[in-house]
């Protein structure tokens, strides 16, 4: 007569090979949970649906827009760069989960904190990639060619703004514009200057120890002093306990161009400031 085993049952069996294999998937879990971050390869985004793209907005409003603002433009008080446009430390979007993972050495850019997990991070990922578009998707009216004459002429951009190390120094730089600003921004910025003032062309008045009222754009300022730049470039400092009278002026010392150029100029002039980028410069 064959005795049979109770614990050799068929359902038995099965049950000690399901609590086996939760054991080991337990065992596998935590092991998965104590491996260090690494950083991420250039196989793509998974996260990077409509849902996905609305959490990295909320995590960015959280945590990323204290530096970079609510709109991502930057912040040259705290060295922030603007993320809508071509970004610098990171070009692809395994970098830039990489800077956001681990922080930028040398700079106020620091690591997301460590608990925060990989598919957060994708998420931010997939909301910075939202802020930017192919340029070459955008129709333009104005003609570049026409815009470069007006911008060297008539309108004389040149006197205060400098492209490719050419031009005045009164203004900001406008050598990429286009990469960080849509058609619709630079033509706000000739329509309206006193929309967006960034803090470094701020105008400040100051009445030093000696007595005369020097106006110039503030190049620094901190607790203890200030300085600022004259529109004949010269740079001057001032202790602010030595301060006599301060006044700082938020507008944008860039007149408007509506109604000193023709709607045809200003798309023109749209189309030339768009094509200065790094990737197609105009000769």
């Amino acid at each position: 007569m064959r005795r049979t085993h109770p614990l050799r049952s068929p359902g038995r069996r099965l049950i000690r090979s399901l609590t086996a294999v939760a054991a080991t998937a337990g065992l596998l879990a935590a092991g998965l949970a104590t491996l260090p971050q690494v950083a991420a390869e250039d196989a793509g985004n998974l996260y990077n649906t409509d849902v996905d793209i609305r959490m990295g907005q909320r995590y960015f409003e959280r945590q990323c827009s204290r530096c970079h603002g609510f709109d991502a433009k930057g912040n040259d008080e705290v060295g922030a760069p603007d993320l809508t446009g071509s970004l610098r430390n990171a070009s692809t979007d395994a970098s830039i989960f990489n800077v956001i993972r681990e922080g930028v050495s040398g700079t106020a850019m620091l690591p997301v904190a460590a608990d925060v997990p990989d598919p957060t991070v994708w998420q931010l990922v997939a909301f910075i990639n939202s802020l930017r578009y192919d340029p070459n998707s955008v129709t333009l009216e104005g003609d570049a060619d026409s815009g470069l004459a007006l911008f060297n002429g008539r309108a004389e951009c040149n006197s205060c703004h400098m492209v490719d190390g050419r031009g005045g120094r009164l203004g900001p730089d406008l050598s990429r514009i286009g990469e960080d600003n849509t058609p619709e921004d630079l033509m706000l910025a000739m329509t309206n200057p006193h929309e967006q003032v960034a803090p470094r062309w701020w105008t400040l008045r100051v009445t030093g120890s000696d007595g005369i009222e020097r106006e110039g754009f503030r190049m620094g300022e901190d607790s203890f002093g200030v300085r600022i730049m004259d529109v004949d470039e010269n740079l001057w400092s001032f202790r602010k306990s030595e301060i006599e009278s301060y006044e700082r002026i938020e507008d944008s010392t860039m007149p408007s161009y509506e109604g000193r150029l023709s709607d045809d100029e200003l798309d023109d002039l749209v189309a030339y400031l768009f094509s200065l980028r790094r990737e197609v410069q105009p000769q």
